[in-house]
């Protein structure tokens, strides 16, 4: 029906109604952000970096740790000395100094005790608590000789939709003292780094001045330009007060130089006459007077610029005689060196700082469990770590996770990346990067997607083709296209998508007979191959003839999209009515002849037979049994499948896959969750005979694969569940069992963790089509005024919705044709363009 804008704004203010389950109190358990103090700081690191552009991380004390900015994972990689330090004086009473982080946790054990890296034994603060809501934290210390109160804030800009703004490789460190004394108090805050640029006599520390910016670019000359570690770091204070700078602390042996350094700052507060000699580890003092009652910051940029990223280096495959070809760093090409990076963030840190907080403020406020936000925020600085990066032509590429000190599974591999939604929502350039690969290079001439791209692209790709990943990288496309409503990129990018399609519908291949159900050899995520009709792959499929359809309708397709209809009716009818059980979906296992199989389509790493083949679901209640259904949610396909079979295979996941106590839980394979800790594992064989080998990982949690089923549960009115299971996520990673940002599968900052942000998706439920300016909101959790964060291709901001709705947009703008409120549609006379900084209401 067409209205006025103004009839528009009452009838959609009379079709808004909360749908779905009330969420009781006894679910409402994480406050995000939260908080974290004693015991539950040890395990704590916070990664500080932009997207694709290496971290360091915050420990929970105040320290740094992990410093991985030399394009490689780097856990455990620290300077000799990183070491911020505290000096504080009132009224003439003696100073006090201090290591300005939290005292050292247990255990102290070691073959010399804690070493004397970074000084171990100076007096450090009594206790810290350490906020976290990414990529904002703050840590407040507490000491009883200390006569200011301290508190540090750090952080990198990150906000949605602008990946460069988001991506310097630099992090801020401000630190903030309050003077409760009734007497002005003379503070000062230093830092001291050691020079990471390779090793020896030949490092130099440079003084530099810019920007607002005063201290130190950290080089080393001799090194040759093809070195690992050739490049450069910058230490700097920003803003007004008394800054004084040592190039390097006293040279001296044993341990002379961290005391002669701590003898200048502790009785003067700043660092005077520079030694000679002097070794590697720059200092950067900032003094100021505080007024009694006053309070003041003294920030400190970080920065850091290592351009020569290879394969080898970072542990990804490259063609033969390619390991050590230069690929580089997208932010290398941004910035000159470190104080460049430095001096960028310092010109505009207070816009970029702004929309941060604003990003961060706009998730905060939403009316959203607290679990779920923090799931989905803190699983975003993935993107900010060393599984993430950015080649020199800006290309955006992640392994699965990454190991100590190398990559883990390279290739930016589809089947694992299918499953999360952080990327497309809120970086949608980089989620087009990838669909560039998936359907470039990676892709062969027959139309099969190898999962994993080699580096450099263009000479070699990996031997494998995996169906689910191939099915999920042509609903992604749909996604992509969805959330920009770009006819171009969709025009150029169709025919590859068709050809992807049709690989299906060759000898051999999944769906030979084209009667759309995957019947074929189905190398999947679990790393085997899955014979015969199965939910996992068969799924997927209808959902990519699905996403083809709309395709090929957005481009005028009419007779392709028809052919992928009748496919999908006819499989989905299929699935139905062949592999559900009564309360979940089963494999019907088949084996083939290898002789009948496509050419890669089986890998080294399943059933040695084809005809009687091991490794595989059977019987067995599979916990993303329902993975294609779960991106067709997020890609506004509708139901591939019945209904009411889904829910029922839903509710019985949550019967037979959710174990409330781990401890009961038989499985000698890896361990992610373990005793009186609850998770959802990845296939139960209660109701069904377990095969003498099945597939590999059956037994275990992937959280990645939890995130994806609880969003089932919410999208599918199961809200009491879907919460349930992201809080008892979340709180297996409280900081003393594991580090809250940083979860694992086949190595830390597993990429399908990123399915977090899907919890978001779900409750919110607000879904829009920029092609269509059509928008749906139809939030899934019952409270009187629901208020959520919501980004698209093209803007992000929050809405709101109670007895009116609201919509502002924080960045970019919405255009809006239709509106959706409790199935119904409702169309202004004319289109809404809703601008960035203001609110569109009915």
């Amino acid at each position: 029906m067409q209205l006025g804008r103004r009839g528009f704004f009452q009838v959609a203010a009379a079709a808004t109604a909360a749908p779905s389950v009330e969420l009781p109190p006894s679910q409402s358990g994480i406050r995000w952000p939260r908080k974290f103090t004693g015991a539950h700081l040890a395990q704590i690191a916070f990664p500080l970096g932009g997207i694709a552009a290496g971290s360091v991380s915050l420990g929970g004390r105040g320290q740094l740790r992990d410093w991985e900015i030399f394009n490689r994972p780097d856990k455990g990689n620290a300077p000799n000395y990183a070491l911020p330090s505290i000096w504080a004086q009132v009224a003439g009473r003696k100073p006090v100094a201090l290591a300005a982080e939290a005292r050292y946790l247990p255990p102290y054990e070691g073959s010399s005790g804690l070493g004397s890296n970074n000084a171990p034994g100076l007096p450090r603060l009594d206790s810290a608590v350490f906020t976290g809501e990414y990529p904002m934290a703050r840590i407040d210390f507490r000491d009883r000789r200390l006569p200011v109160q301290l508190a540090l804030e750090a952080f990198t800009p990150i906000f949605p939709l602008d990946a460069d703004a988001s991506g310097l490789p630099a992090a801020v460190l401000r630190y903030r003292v309050k003077n409760p004394n009734v007497a002005a108090a003379q503070v000062a805050l230093c830092w001291s780094l050691d020079n990471m640029v390779g090793t020896g006599e030949d490092r130099l520390n440079e003084r530099r001045e810019s920007a607002g910016l005063r201290g130190i670019l950290m080089s080393n000359p001799k090194l040759a330009a093809d070195h690992a570690l050739k490049g450069t770091m910058a230490l700097a204070a920003l803003g007004d007060g008394d800054v004084s700078i040592w190039r390097g602390w006293p040279k001296g042996r044993w341990w002379n130089s961290p005391m002669l350094f701590w003898d200048e700052f502790s009785t003067k507060g700043r660092l005077e006459t520079e030694p000679e000699p002097r070794n590697a580890v720059g200092a950067v003092c900032f003094r100021k007077e505080i007024a009694a009652g006053a309070e003041a910051e003294f920030t400190f940029v970080l920065a850091w610029h290592f351009p020569n990223r290879t394969p080898e280096r970072c542990g990804w495959h490259a063609s033969k005689g390619d390991e050590k070809t230069l690929i580089g760093n997208w932010y290398c090409q941004q910035h000159a060196d470190a104080w460049a990076a430095a001096e960028s963030l310092a010109r505009d840190l207070k816009s970029l700082e702004a929309k941060t907080r604003a990003f961060v403020q706009t998730v905060r406020e939403s009316t959203l469990p607290g679990a779920v936000k923090d799931a989905a925020m803190s699983n975003l600085s993935t993107l900010a770590t060393t599984t993430s990066f950015r080649t020199a032509d800006g290309e955006f590429h992640g392994f699965e996770g990454v190991n100590d000190k190398a990559g883990c599974c390279y290739g930016s591999c589809t089947h694992v990346w299918n499953y999360e939604t952080t990327t497309p929502m809120l970086f949608p350039t980089l989620s087009r990067s990838l669909r560039r690969n998936a359907f470039g290079w990676a892709m062969d001439e027959r139309g099969a997607m190898h999962f994993r791209e080699v580096l450099p692209a263009g000479k070699e790709r990996s031997s494998i083709i995996a169906a689910d990943g191939q099915w999920g990288q042509i609903m992604k496309a749909w996604l992509d296209y969805r959330l920009c409503g770009d006819k171009q990129w969709l025009t150029a990018i169709w025919p590859r998508v068709q050809k992807a399609l049709e690989f299906a519908w060759s000898p051999g291949s999944w769906d030979a007979d084209q009667d759309g159900v995957a019947e074929g050899v189905q190398h999947n995520t679990y790393d085997v191959e899955f014979y015969g009709p199965n939910p996992q792959c068969g799924i997927y499929y209808l959902g990519a003839l699905r996403a083809a359809e709309e395709m090929a309708r957005a481009l005028g397709d009419t007779a392709y999209a028809a052919r992928c209809r009748a496919l999908f009716d006819k499989g989905s009818k299929w699935i139905d009515a062949n592999l559900f059980t009564g309360e979940f979906y089963i494999q019907k296992v088949r084996g083939t002849k290898r002789e009948n199989v496509a050419k890669d389509l089986i890998s080294d790493m399943g059933s040695d037979t084809s005809e009687q083949p091991e490794f595989q679901v059977g019987d067995g209640c599979l916990l993303d049994q329902l993975i294609g259904q779960y991106q067709a949610e997020a890609c506004g396909l509708g139901p591939l499948l019945d209904e009411a079979k889904m829910r029922k295979a839903l509710e019985s996941i949550y019967q037979y896959n959710f174990k409330r106590d781990m401890g009961r839980h038989e499985s000698v394979q890896r361990i992610f969750a373990l005793n009186d800790e609850a998770a959802l594992v990845i296939c139960d064989y209660g109701k069904g005979t377990r095969p003498r080998i099945p597939f590999p990982y059956y037994a275990e949690v992937f959280t990645g694969i939890e995130y994806t089923t609880a969003s089932q549960f919410l999208y599918s009115g199961m809200t009491a569940q879907g919460i349930e299971c992201i809080e008892n996520i979340r709180r297996r990673y409280d900081g003393q069992r594991r580090n809250p940002w940083n979860e694992a599968e086949c190595g830390h900052h597993y990429a399908r963790a990123m399915a977090a942000w899907s919890g978001i998706l779900a409750l919110s439920g607000f879904s829009y089509d920029a092609a269509a300016r059509r928008l749906e909101v139809k939030p899934r959790r019952r409270v009187a005024v629901f208020r959520s964060f919501w980004s698209t291709g093209t803007g992000w901001g929050w809405f709101e919705l109670g007895p009116k709705l609201t919509i502002h947009v924080e960045q970019g703008s919405l255009a809006i044709a239709e509106v959706q409120l409790k199935g119904r549609a409702v169309k202004p006379t004319d289109p809404v363009l809703i601008q960035a900084g203001t609110n569109w209401s009915c």
